[in-house]
C-alpha cells in the first residue's frame, strides 16, 4: 500500500512551525515525512533555512512517522560526519530513518569556498562518499585518497541494521545510475511520460527498494489563492539543470525568476482550489507504481493543507 508523507521545507518554514505542522500531519494521519538540508533558501522571500539534522531528532522524538533527509555529502559535508549523522539517529530511532544522497547545488555548497565541480566529478565524488558511509555503517575502519579523503575513521555509535541509502534523481540516466548502489529512489513530480521513464530506468538497471515522489503542489480554498502562493514561493523553482545547480544565492534564483508568470510555475507544482483534482494527480503517480508520496504544500502556512488533505484527500486514495 502506498505510503502518504509530508515533506518539511526548511528553507521556507521556521523550524518550530515546522515541528508543529509534522506532529499534526501524524495526527491528521500521514505516514511519514521527509525534509530538505539547504543551507540556503531558493527564494528571499522563502527567507529560512534551519539545520535539518538538528530538527530531524526533535522531529523523530516528537512522533511515530518515519523521516528522511536529502542530503549531498563530499563538499558542505564530510561523508564520515555523514555517517556519524545517519548513524546516531538509526540508532536511536530504529527501522524509523532513511537518507537520500545526491550530487548537491552550488547555492548551499559553496559557502566552504571550494571550487564547484564539474557534474561528472560531482557524480564520480558521490559515489565515493556513499561507498564510505556504508563501510562506516558497516562497522569497518576507512581510509580514502581519492576525490574524497578520509584517514582510519570508524563509527562508534552504529544501529544494529544499517538504514537504506536512497538515490535522488531528476534524469533517467542519474535514476540508471543510482541503480548500482542505491536502497531505493527518489525523484519529484514531472510529466507522467518521465516519471514512468524514470522508474523503468532505476527498475530495469536492477534497482531495488521503494520508488518515491515528492510532489510539489499549491492548495488554497480559491484557485487565486492557490496560484499566488505558487508564484510567490516556488517561482525560482521551475528551472530545470544546470540552471538549479549552478546558481550560488537566493537573489540570483530571484533575479532569473523575475518574468516568471504563473502558467509556467504550474508546469512543475499541481497548484488547484479542487481537491478531486488533487486526489486524481495522486492517485494518477500511484497508478505509475511510486511506492511512497511525499506532499509538498509550497505554502509557509501548512496547518489548513495538512487538515484538509488528511480529511478527504488521503481518505479518498485509501
Amino acid at each position: 500500500m502506498t505510503e502518504f508523507g509530508l515533506h518539511c521545507s526548511h528553507e521556507q518554514i521556521p523550524p518550530g512551525d515546522l515541528l508543529g505542522a509534522v506532529i499534526a500531519a501524524e495526527r491528521a494521519g500521514f505516514d511519514a515525512a521527509m525534509c530538505s538540508d539547504h543551507f540556503s533558501p531558493w527564494s528571499e522571500r522563502q527567507g529560512e533555512s534551519a539545520f535539518a539534522w538538528s530538527w530531524l531528532g526533535a522531529a523523530l522524538q516528537a512522533t511515530n512517522l518515519s523521516f528522511g533527509v536529502v542530503n549531498a555529502p563530499g563538499q558542505r559535508y564530510h561523508p564520515a560526519i555523514i555517517a556519524q549523522a545517519i548513524g546516531t539517529l538509526a540508532s536511536m530511532y530504529p527501522g524509523r530513518f532513511w537518507a537520500a544522497l545526491g550530487t548537491g547545488e552550488y547555492s548551499n555548497e559553496h559557502i566552504t569556498g571550494g571550487a564547484w565541480p564539474r557534474k561528472e566529478v560531482r557524480n564520480a565524488r558521490l559515489r565515493e562518499s556513499v561507498d564510505v558511509i556504508r563501510d562506516l555503517l558497516n562497522g569497518e575502519e576507512v581510509s580514502r585518497d581519492g576525490l574524497v579523503k578520509v584517514d582510519r575513521a570508524r563509527l562508534w555509535t552504529r544501529p544494529a541494521e544499517a538504514p537504506p541509502l536512497i538515490g535522488a534523481a531528476v534524469s533517467t540516466a542519474t535514476a540508471r545510475w543510482c541503480a548500482e548502489w542505491a536502497d531505493g529512489l527518489v525523484t519529484v513530480n514531472a510529466p507522467d511520460d518521465h516519471l514512468r521513464e524514470m522508474i523503468a530506468a532505476y527498475r530495469d538497471a536492477g534497482g531495488r527498494g521503494p520508488v518515491c515522489l515528492q510532489v510539489h503542489l499549491s492548495w488554497a480554498p480559491t484557485q487565486q489563492e492557490a496560484e499566488s502562493i505558487a508564484h510567490d514561493q516556488w517561482r525560482g523553482n521551475i528551472f530545470p539543470p544546470p540552471i538549479c545547480w549552478d546558481l550560488a544565492t537566493a537573489e540570483e534564483f530571484d533575479i532569473v525568476a523575475d518574468q516568471v508568470t504563473v502558467d509556467q510555475v504550474a508546469k512543475v507544482v499541481n497548484i488547484s482550489a479542487d481537491l478531486e483534482q488533487h486526489t486524481a494527480w495522486l492517485r494518477g503517480y500511484i497508478d505509475l507504481g511510486f511506492d511512497r508520496l511525499y506532499l509538498h504544500h509550497v505554502g509557509q502556512d501548512l496547518r489548513p493543507f495538512i487538515e484538509t488533505f488528511g480529511a478527504k484527500v488521503l481518505p479518498a486514495l485509501r
